[in-house]
């Protein structure tokens, strides 16, 4: 049970104060307190500093058994507060609580949101618009293939990609994304100061610079089996949808993928070879009815139209960013230079055969581009239109809108 928006927001400054965060911390640790029991709590008593000072029939009345609200109103539960302070502070990490104002939106309206999670790394990536990317920890070649083309060029589109830093199809999807220049938050099964898998050292680092390390367990925590199917919940939590790039059918990609159908969220999947078992996953959710995946493309169009919108227009304004003002006249000449590679050279020379007021066929740039292969056209053009360069128009025409 989550908080409504009005009623967790800071009356000021989105930081807690030390005995805030101490107070947080203290509800977290509390032995035996899940987490849709502290959130009932803090719909009742609003914050953990009035749970705290609740008296253990107070606590008992709120639903809680009489070893529980006993250990709570003794406050035995703030030594281990303190001591996590202690190593938040030591390996840089803060807390984002559900009475927080950095706290997802999407994430607050699940069905048991986290009171807690310990962040490191850009916070602000909570507020931009996540799609997750999970599948098996033993890929394939095609499936490596495959997240790396899907994560690179949806991070290269504007979306941070969400998934666990676990071998495989994760470790890739994170790896892609920042290659491409673009966001990424790995949600982890244990402390955010723990490295899990340790091979992931380098990554785990790279992703601290330049995203974020998320996991609502404790400091220290060890990466305990049972914790992956519990934070899966998180990943597809704050993503508006979950792409699954292979998995056996009742691996952890799957699980993720049931959680986003029960909030509510997109489901698209890669499919694969019929003859391999890492295909049966993916295989089986598209016949469920979620979105076959070709391109990054067969994402983004099933987004709801106010992502699809930002996306756009964080695009417009990364090329603006730049150093080109808005009436430079070079930028009507050539708009496609700003581009990212590889797709610049295709993509500057579709514009040229677009115009503003004209619809141009698919056909006809096809037969006008006859040595560039008509796959690396559709990208560009997917490309051009996520930008807000091109505009798609009905029966495959496309203008130019710069």
């Amino acid at each position: 049970m989550s908080l409504s928006a009005a009623s967790t927001r800071p009356p000021s400054g989105p930081d807690l104060t030390d005995e805030e965060e101490l107070h947080w911390l203290a509800l977290h640790m509390t032995p035996g307190l899940g987490t849709r029991r502290a959130g009932q709590l803090l719909e009742r008593f609003r914050s953990p500093q009035a749970i705290f000072r609740a008296s253990a029939s107070e606590l008992e009345g709120a639903g809680l058994n009489g070893g529980l609200a006993r250990s709570i109103a003794s406050g035995c539960s703030f030594d281990s507060a303190a001591d996590q302070q202690t190593k938040m502070r030591k390996a840089g990490a803060r807390l984002v609580t559900l009475g927080s104002a950095l706290y997802p939106e999407p994430l607050r309206r699940i069905f048991d949101p986290p009171p807690v999670m310990f962040a490191r790394g850009d916070v602000e990536l909570l507020h931009s618009i996540c799609l997750g990317l999970v599948g098996t920890r033993r890929p394939t070649p095609y499936g490596i293939a495959a997240a790396e083309r899907l994560s690179g060029d949806l991070a290269r589109a504007g979306m941070t990609i969400v998934s666990g830093m676990a071998r495989g199809i994760d470790t890739v999807s994170h790896k892609a994304a920042l290659a491409a220049e673009g966001k990424t938050i790995a949600v982890l099964g244990c402390g955010v100061d723990i490295v899990y898998p340790s091979e992931n050292r380098k990554l785990a680092s790279e992703i601290v610079g330049r995203g974020l390390i998320l996991s609502e367990f404790p400091m220290g925590a060890t990466a305990f089996p049972q914790n992956f199917p519990i934070r899966n919940r998180i990943i597809s939590g704050l993503s508006c949808g979950i792409l699954v790039v292979e998995g056996a059918q009742y691996s952890g990609s799957s699980i993720t993928a049931r959680l986003a159908m029960d909030q509510g969220r997109e489901v698209f999947a890669v499919p694969g070879n019929i003859t391999s078992k890492m295909s049966w996953g993916p295989n089986l959710l598209i016949k469920q009815g979620a979105k076959l995946v070709q391109d990054w493309n067969d994402v983004v169009v099933d987004l709801p139209q106010t992502a699809q919108r930002r996306l756009i227009d964080e695009g417009r304004q990364r090329i603006l960013n730049q150093g080109l003002a808005p009436d430079d006249e070079s930028r009507d000449a050539n708009p496609a230079s700003y581009l990212n590679e590889p797709h610049q050279r295709v993509a500057r020379t579709v514009l040229t055969q677009l115009k503003v007021d004209v619809p141009v066929h698919m056909d006809t740039l096809a037969e006008a581009l006859e040595e560039t292969p008509p796959s690396e056209i559709i990208a560009a053009l997917f490309e051009l239109e996520m930008l807000g360069l091109v505009r798609q128009l009905p029966g495959r025409n496309f203008v130019k809108v710069w």
